[in-house]
């Protein structure tokens, strides 16, 4: 294994007060190797910032394979980088190469097929029904409140960035729909209010916080039809964030694609429904910040990255029997993380809106 590339690429390209979790791990667990000789499968989605999270489990003494699969994008330069550092590469779409891992770090449950001899960490709410039927623990770092850096603050900040790529700069006077208000609808929201976008949330009102409805200009209950396809009209953009599939089924998809608006995607599933092309969603319904080269930020996902990979000591050293269930982050593994981030990173201030 040749890491000498690889960590010239993320010399050249971070500072380390981007990624503070990571570093601090990578710095500890040199010494104390939490995971020697662990067979360890990482399916994190292959970007650039990923190899950071690589980094931290080799220096945890794990023998790495990096995961890839059609559920979740990845940039197929970063693969092959990894291939030329002699770090394997696993599709699940493909069943060559090894199968047999002491615990495997997922994302949307694409290796849930398999069974690892400790457990499962899983990365993302929507992948957590994947593990119903599997006899592993699965630890949920999405469950926590570490993952709202990454989806509130981070997805919310990359929408916009993708936008911009694509050439839709100017918002000044702009009304976008927004379809769900959770952990990254209220991140989108959140960044649209600094905009001065006027932004409409169509979400479960009776489950919207205050705090989080004062950002919009308008909040409509997702049961109401009309009023949502009065909303539509003259809409520059909608972006859906509601986390489930077929979100929209029930809209008109004359209302959606009749209105004129930028229809876009930013959950894993398609949210707009079979009714709707591909063609009409930009990035054919898929993750829109998935058309960048960095999807989130190094410092909005860097603390989630060190979580996902800190549920895999904690599996090992904990030692639960295989019929263990689902676990949430515990509350020191949480804080400590949380405190490198903030003492040693660069969201200070923002880390104030999620709390």
């Amino acid at each position: 294994m040749n890491l000498k590339p690889i960590e010239e690429l993320l010399r050249q390209t971070y500072e380390e007060a981007e990624y503070p979790a990571l570093k601090e791990q990578m710095t500890r667990w040199t010494q104390e190797k939490p995971l020697a000789e662990m067979r360890v499968l990482d399916a994190t989605p292959v970007y650039r910032n990923t190899l950071l999270k690589h980094l931290a489990l080799i220096a945890a003494g794990a023998r790495l394979t990096v995961g890839i699969s059609r559920v979740m994008a990845h940039d197929p330069a970063i693969v092959r980088l990894l291939n030329d550092c002699d770090i394997p590469v696993c599709d699940a779409d493909n069943s060559s190469g090894e199968t047999d891992f002491d615990l495997i770090l997922d994302c949307a449950g694409s290796f849930s097929r398999l069974t690892p001899r400790i457990g499962y960490v899983e990365l993302t709410h929507s992948g957590i029904d994947a593990f119903q039927n599997n006899r592993r623990p699965v630890f949920f770092a999405d469950g926590g409140r570490i993952k709202r850096i990454e989806t509130c603050l981070g997805t919310g900040e990359s929408y916009f960035r993708a936008m911009r790529q694509l050439g839709y700069r100017d918002w000044e006077g702009r009304k976008l729909v927004l379809f769900g208000c959770g952990k990254v609808g209220s991140g989108i929201l959140f960044q649209a209010h600094g905009k001065g976008i006027k932004t409409t949330v169509v979400t479960d009102t009776g489950c919207l916080q205050p705090d989080t409805a004062s950002y919009a200009a308008e909040v409509i209950d997702y049961r109401d039809l009309p009023r949502i396809v009065q909303a539509l009209q003259g809409a520059y953009a909608v972006v859906t964030a509601t986390g489930q599939p077929n979100a929209l089924a029930a809209i008109p998809a004359e209302a959606l694609t009749g209105c004129g608006a930028l229809l876009a995607n930013m959950g894993v599933e398609d949210e707009y429904g079979p009714h709707i092309a591909p063609e009409a969603v930009l990035n054919n319904k898929l993750t829109l910040n998935f058309i960048l080269e960095e999807p989130t930020r190094l410092r909005y996902i860097d603390a989630t990255l060190a979580l996902h990979n800190a549920g895999a000591v904690y599996l090992k050293e904990q030692g639960f029997p295989p019929s263990y269930r689902f676990l949430l982050p515990p509350e020191a593994i949480e804080t400590e993380i949380l405190s490198v981030t903030r003492q040693n990173g660069l969201l200070e201030k923002e880390l104030a809106y999620i709390g």
